[in-house]
């Protein structure tokens, strides 16, 4: 996608700057990188919320450190911040599921696959949701611990690269097209 589509929809330094909330941070968001959209910056942001998604905890709580790890690297903060949807309801399951294997292989611990899930939500009422499902993730103990860190790394990292590598891809694939038909113009006009 353009960077004009984005910019079409992303607000300007200055409505920034005079947004209320954000004069409560001061100076800390005013950095150009926390809101322009150029390779280093996305990519990292991207980084940054690849790895806040797995921070344990709702979407607020990874929001919070995807724009507080933002601000501290000075990468793009909405991109950080919207990022982290990826790790949601539908898809915690199976990242945990990875995680857990990762950390079993990496400690020793466990047998690769998770154990069997004794958890049982449905004589509960919701309040006691959330500490049963803590427990049980307790329960899973070193090699979720461990995988989860080893995870949030991984993809971090890998985000990075491939956001990096798309966008000079990109730009490759723009720089040819344009050079292309300015070629195609230069020769309509000698005949």
């Amino acid at each position: 996608m353009s960077r004009k589509f984005f910019k079409k929809y992303l607000p300007s330094h200055e409505t920034i700057r005079q947004n209320r909330f954000v004069a409560l941070f001061g100076k800390r968001l005013h950095h150009h990188n926390l809101w322009h959209l150029h390779r280093r910056s996305v990519a990292g942001g991207v980084a940054v919320g690849l790895f806040a998604g797995l921070i344990p905890g709702s979407n607020p709580v990874q929001f919070f450190f995807a724009a507080l790890l933002a601000i501290v690297f000075k990468v793009n903060l909405p991109v950080s911040a919207i990022t982290t949807l990826y790790s949601n309801p539908f898809t915690i399951v199976p990242i945990y599921v990875a995680a857990y294997a990762i950390g079993a292989f990496v400690t020793g611990e466990g047998t690769g696959s998770m154990p069997q899930m004794e958890l049982h939500l449905m004589d509960k009422s919701i309040s006691e949701w959330i500490p049963a499902l803590m427990d049980w993730v307790i329960s899973l103990g070193k090699p979720l611990l461990v995988g989860i860190c080893l995870l949030a790394l991984l993809l971090s990292l890998v985000g990075y690269f491939v956001v990096r590598g798309g966008w000079r891809l990109y730009a490759i694939y723009e720089w040819r097209k344009r050079a292309k038909r300015r070629r195609q113009n230069n020769a309509d006009k000698t005949r």
